[in-house]
Parts: C-alpha cells; structure tokens; sequence
C-alpha cells in the first residue's frame, strides 16, 4: 500500500486509517495492492485499490436437486445442504414472485407454476460480496464532505476520484496513471 501526500506525517496517518477500515470490514487478505493519493490543498482523494479473484460462484446445482413436474405445474426443489437456503429463497422471491414460492419443510420448496429454468441459476457470488466490502471500505476512507466522486472498475481494480470541487482533468490523468502502476 502506498499513500502519496504532501504531508507525510498525514500519510503516515491516512495509511494507518486505511488499515483499520480493512481490518474492520475484513478484506485485508483479499487486497493485493492499493495506492492512495490525497492532497486537502487542492483539495482531492484518489484511491484505487487491486483485489484477488474470490472463490466460484454457488450455483443452484451445487447443494439441491429439483424436478419439474408437469402435470401440477409446479418445480420441486429439495435441500441438500441448507448454508444458502436464505439465499435461494430471496432469488427465487426475486425471480418468480414470493407468492409463487412455498417451503413445506426445511430441506423442501415448492415452485407453483415456474416460468425459469433453474439450470446454472447463480444463487451465491462471492465477488459481488467481495466487491461490496471493498465499496464499503472505500466509502469509510474517503474524507468527509469529499461528495463529487468519479468512479471507475475494470476486472480485478476498483478506484474512486473525489472532491467537493469539480474534477479536474489532471486528477483524472493522476487516477488512471495509479490504476496502471497497480
């Protein structure tokens, strides 16, 4: 991690910041690098930070079997294992509408009149949690008042450009430089 300011006493400062926000949110082991440049004269906060591919998303085939059956015109979904049964729930509710959704029984849930194939249906993506911890710890770092953000993610780095002024073109050059140094 490397926190570029004119102060280095406020570095050293901001970098201890940043490492109590990840040690918080719990993503420290899921950074592989970040760079931090922050200047409260002009006044600007660019961070951009690289993060490690997180596990294979869960799929609905991983942990349940199911069955179509046609003549009731209804899926009936059996729970092997129940670790992401919250999480099934709320994408079935999302997918076919709550009041379509029964569940019987614990390792049990019934589908009236199902409009989905449930073939590969993702039910759990450990990168969009990561991701979301790492928008979280960005969003805790940022200064206060810092509220004209210019953000910007490609594969594996997220980064954000902030003020309370309009973005100049020379913070965008500075941000897209970190992004490549990363």
């Amino acid at each position: 991690m490397l926190v570029e300011c004119y102060d280095k006493s406020g570095a050293e400062v901001y970098e201890m910041i940043i490492k109590q926000i990840m040690q918080d949110v719990q993503i420290g082991r899921a950074i592989s690098d970040m760079k931090v440049f922050v200047d409260p004269r002009e006044p600007v906060f660019i961070i951009a930070v690289k993060y490690e591919k997180a596990a294979s998303p869960i799929t609905i085939d991983d942990f349940t079997e199911y069955e179509y059956k046609k003549e009731e015109n209804k899926t009936r979904i059996r729970v092997k294992d129940e670790t992401y049964l919250p999480d099934l729930l709320q994408k079935l509710w999302e997918t076919e509408g709550r009041e379509k959704i029964e569940q019987p029984s614990r390792f049990e849930i019934v589908i009236n009149d199902p409009q989905l194939d449930l073939k590969g249906m993702i039910i759990h993506d450990p990168s969009e949690d990561l991701k979301k911890k790492i928008y979280d710890a960005i969003f805790r770092i940022i200064p206060e008042g810092f509220k004209v953000v210019d953000h910007k993610s490609k594969d594996s780095i997220i980064s954000m450009l902030c003020s309370d002024e309009i973005i100049k073109d020379e913070w965008i050059k500075k941000r897209d430089k970190m992004i490549k140094e990363l």
